[in-house]
């Protein structure tokens, strides 16, 4: 229970509070000082506090009430996680307030609403202030983490070696990208970048961590003016092997402690014109400078690591194949396991998908905990399998697994949704529509620069003639041996506020859903890769090119779950030449490493599907 966690806090929120004056209301987030979206275990105080442990959420805690904000991911997992202390407030259903407007109504005038502000991004800070100053109550930035001070066997952080990237997996020298990113700060009249983000910090440096379980970063910060580089790091890090990186590189770089990075930069406020504020960028590093100083945009190097160069293009595209010899030899074994009714769990099963995984080339990890679900549990977004909850795989539910590695070329992530026995008509209706949002994505053609926000409802459409519909993105982009969620594009029916609308070599995922709470889920999940498309037509004055998708994920869609006579003839060629790709791609790759079985299975599972005809 969090009876005892909630009475601590609020006798520091009494006691400590701001200035000697108590606080009426306390905000958790659920991010670290990078604002990261997995977190180590020494920052993951939201799941202290409440018990919730997904990785999107706002607490709130006042002297009698404790509330948790969280999007629709999250409504079951939320509800399960939490005890009777807490409330849960559904983001993006009607009724719902904002934090801000729920404060203003809760609190009264003369109020302090506290928080880290290390730990929130500053246009979440601007957007909450804007909205509390109009009933008079302030938000104030804490000089103390109050979780942290109750706090009392909060891990440690380990000090973890970093490496790094060779140009054969980067494709370009860090020193060529500081030169692109100098080019950049010349042309916006700064003198000065910070960079918070820990995977725009080890893109641009090449070099790869392990901080954070599931993502090869590390944790730092990096400034960087006209003429040198300043990181901010635990010092024990810079080995020999990382001075002679930067060496080789001629970087001009000079090493700071990690926890100096807030006074350093209060020392540069007088010497500086023009400092790049990142959007990531936490309250903390905002104030630092005065509003004439700042200029507030997204990373240069976010949108630079989105379009990737040629070489991590045919990385993804190798790490891709690699993933599909693993994939198909994981559900050929499940799909015999279960034929064979040998007993196996949600947990069981997702440790084979990863023995098999350990066996392809430049495999490094996850890219994150393997979402092993069956029955009901599939319906849960983000349902991460433990011991109390492992549930036996069975005939008779829907099994859905969402996977993801991490190679040294490139990272994946892939959902495929299953049945192992019969599955029922509004399953496989469901099913099929869900397949048929991936098609509209997959073979869409739009123009050169457009937002991915507008190609959301192409997905949907498919359920919404029908009534149903999911409560997660449609498409989010992801890294080159780097975050598996990565920004900052996407595709959701929320607009991505510095989109830098669609190019070709951008890496997205396609993935549509639906989820009959208590009963089943269903999500099919590709890798897609953004490039010219050919059209019929083209505009008179030759300035708006367009472009399509190419998916990169090598594992068969389950054909007996679809309801052939509802497709298409696009969305069944469609099927038919994925699935043709596969088998062309993996099925020489299985008959020489002796996978024989799992060529066998992979022929029965791409075999060419035809729609019935009267």
């Amino acid at each position: 229970m969090s009876t005892a966690i909630l009475s601590r806090i609020r006798d520091v929120m009494k006691n400590v509070g701001y200035k000697s004056r108590p606080i009426q209301a306390l905000i958790v987030t659920n991010h670290d000082a990078h604002m990261s979206e997995y977190l180590a275990d020494c920052d993951r105080r939201l799941e202290y506090v409440s018990g919730f442990s997904g990785t999107a959420g706002v607490a709130i805690i006042t002297e009698d009430e404790a509330n948790m904000w969280t999007d629709g991911r999250y409504f079951i997992q939320a509800a399960k996680e939490m005890d009777s202390n807490w409330k849960l407030m559904k983001l993006g259903v009607h009724g719902t307030p904002t934090e801000g407007a729920w404060l203003s109504k809760k609190l009264k005038e003369g109020d302090l609403v506290g928080t880290d502000p290390r730990l929130i991004p500053y246009p979440v800070w601007l957007n909450l202030e804007s909205e509390l100053v109009h009933s008079g109550i302030k938000l104030v930035p804490l000089s103390i983490n109050f979780v942290d001070e109750i706090w009392k066997d909060r891990p440690l952080l380990e000090n973890k070696a970093i490496k790094p990237l060779g140009i054969n997996y980067a494709g370009e020298t860090s020193a060529s990208k500081v030169k692109r990113v100098w080019k950049i700060m010349k042309d916006k009249s700064a003198d000065m970048v910070v960079l918070s983000a820990l995977d725009d910090i080890a893109w641009l440096l090449n070099l790869r961590g392990q901080d954070i379980s599931y993502n090869p970063v590390f944790f730092s910060f990096l400034v960087v003016t006209a003429n040198e580089l300043h990181l901010y790091i635990d010092e024990q890090k810079i080995t020999e092997s990382i001075k002679d990186h930067f060496k080789q590189d001629n970087l001009p770089i000079e090493f700071h402690s990690y926890n100096s990075i807030y006074s350093s930069l209060e020392s540069m406020v007088n010497d500086v014109k023009k400092v790049w504020i990142c959007r990531s960028a936490s309250f903390e590093i905002y104030k630092t400078f005065p509003e004439s100083k700042r200029v507030c945009e997204c990373s240069p190097i976010a949108v630079m690591k989105a379009v990737k160069n040629e070489v991590e293009v045919q990385g993804m595209r190798n790490a891709h194949i690699k993933d599909g010899v693993a994939l198909c030899r994981y559900f050929a074994w499940l799909e015999k396991s279960m034929a064979d009714n040998i007993e196996l769990t949600e947990i069981s099963a997702a440790e084979v998908l990863e023995g098999f995984r350990k066996e392809e080339a430049d495999y490094i990890g996850p890219s994150f905990h393997t979402i092993s679900s069956t029955g009901p549990h599939a319906a849960i977004t983000h349902y991460i399998p433990k011991p109390a909850s492992d549930r036996a795989l069975s005939l008779n539910e829907i099994y859905l697994c969402d996977s993801g590695a991490q190679y040294l070329d490139g990272t994946t992530d892939v959902t495929r949704t299953v049945h192992f026995g019969m599955p029922t008509e509004f399953q496989k209706n469901c099913f099929t529509r869900v397949y048929q949002g991936v098609v509209a994505i997959a073979a869409a053609k739009f123009p050169y620069g457009i937002k991915g926000n507008c190609l959301d409802s192409f997905a949907r459409k498919p359920l919404w003639d029908v009534g149903l519909d999911y409560k997660h993105g449609t498409g989010h982009g992801i890294g080159s041996y780097l975050f598996v969620h990565e920004g900052p594009m996407g595709i959701s029916w929320r607009p991505y506020p510095d989109d830098p609308g669609l190019q070709p070599n951008m890496f997205l995922s396609d993935e549509p859903g639906y989820y009959h709470e208590g009963e089943f889920g269903i999500r099919i999940e590709n890798i897609v890769q953004i490039v010219p498309a050919k059209t019929t037509y083209t505009m008179r004055s030759g300035e708006l090119n367009f472009l399509t998708f190419t998916t990169i994920t090598m594992c068969p869609i389950q054909t007996k779950m679809l309801e052939i006579n509802l497709l298409t003839d696009l969305e069944i060629n469609f099927l038919n030449d994925y699935h043709k790709k596969i088998r062309n791609t993996l099925g020489p790759i299985l008959k020489e490493r002796g996978f024989s079985d799992v060529y066998r299975w992979l022929e029965k599972e791409t075999a060419e599907v035809v729609k019935y005809r009267n």
